[in-house]
């Protein structure tokens, strides 16, 4: 799943006021249908799952369990975010990192076990109809803002997307929002200095002065989210950011991913149950 770097970060922070509730998430027993590496770092993990496929909503995770029936580590299943689905093929995508034990034991599934996965989760990402969209990710977080892209250009909406890795070997989703419709996938690096904050605001200041943007989409970076709210402040666009939080459950059970800082009187927004999307208060202010 996408993350912010910092784990606990004092964001001004809203509930999104969306018109229905997610729908209630499944228990399912998911085929693999394709596992493949896509880079030195990435992997794509595709699953048979009908009825999280259909109930799935951009910006929303599902929770991997990577221990097989006949396996008791990892103990904990894993938050992953959906980084795209085909309804009719009832299928889930997955493009996941390789960072540890955990994740090096999800490669070894090959096509045709069964994993088991609860999904669809959490409150995802407002999806325009019409008017600019800009989308901005960093790393994995990449993989919390393609299925809204996908989303929006379905639903009639211009899409814009700047992502941000440390080399062009960790980028991913370019190709991705490409064949989805994007008008403009700008892939910056650190390699080369082009994700510094200097060297992004005015590429990002001529995109939106050439564009118009009404909502901005951010992932994986406190730097990108800075920015966009920049930019929110004379367009007036609004701001909504995805978070991640170690989470045990996905649910709202364990309360191990308030989004506030330790020891608050009372608890922040969970990530899981009120997130991973939020709306930023201050854009457009």
């Amino acid at each position: 799943m996408s993350a912010l770097p910092e784990r606990h970060v004092p964001l001004r922070l809203q509930l999104l006021q969306t018109a229905e509730a997610p729908s209630q998430p499944l228990l399912a027993a998911a085929p693999v249908r394709l596992h493949e590496r896509l880079t030195d770092e990435y992997w794509l993990l595709r699953l048979d799952a009908p009825e999280i496929a259909r109930r799935a909503q951009p910006g929303q995770f599902a929770m991997l369990t990577i221990a097989r029936a006949d396996e008791i580590s990892p103990v904990l299943p894993r938050p992953m975010a959906l980084y795209d689905w085909d309804a009719a093929a009832g299928t889930v995508d997955f493009v996941y990192k390789l960072v540890g034990e955990g994740t090096r034991r999800l490669t070894t599934w090959t096509a045709g076990e069964a994993m088991t996965v609860v999904g669809p989760l959490g409150r995802g990402f407002t999806v325009p109809d019409s008017g600019s969209l800009l989308l901005l990710g960093r790393g994995i977080g990449i993989c919390s803002v393609t299925s809204l892209g996908a989303a929006a250009r379905r639903a009639g909406a211009g899409v814009h997307a700047v992502l941000s890795a440390r080399t062009p070997q960790a980028l991913v989703g370019g190709d991705f929002l490409r064949e989805a419709g994007a008008s403009t996938v700008i892939e910056v690096t650190d390699a080369d200095g082009s994700s510094r904050p200097e060297a992004l605001r005015p590429e990002l200041m001529r995109l939106v002065a050439e564009h118009g943007v009404d909502r901005i989409a951010v992932c994986g970076s406190n730097r990108l989210l800075r920015l966009a709210v920049e930019l929110s402040a004379p367009t007036g666009a609004s701001v909504e950011v995805s978070l991640e939080a170690h989470m045990a459950c996905g649910l709202g059970y364990c309360h191990g991913c308030s989004t506030g800082h330790p020891g608050l009187a009372e608890e922040s927004p969970l990530v899981c149950r009120d997130g991973p999307v939020f709306a930023y208060s201050g854009a457009g202010q």
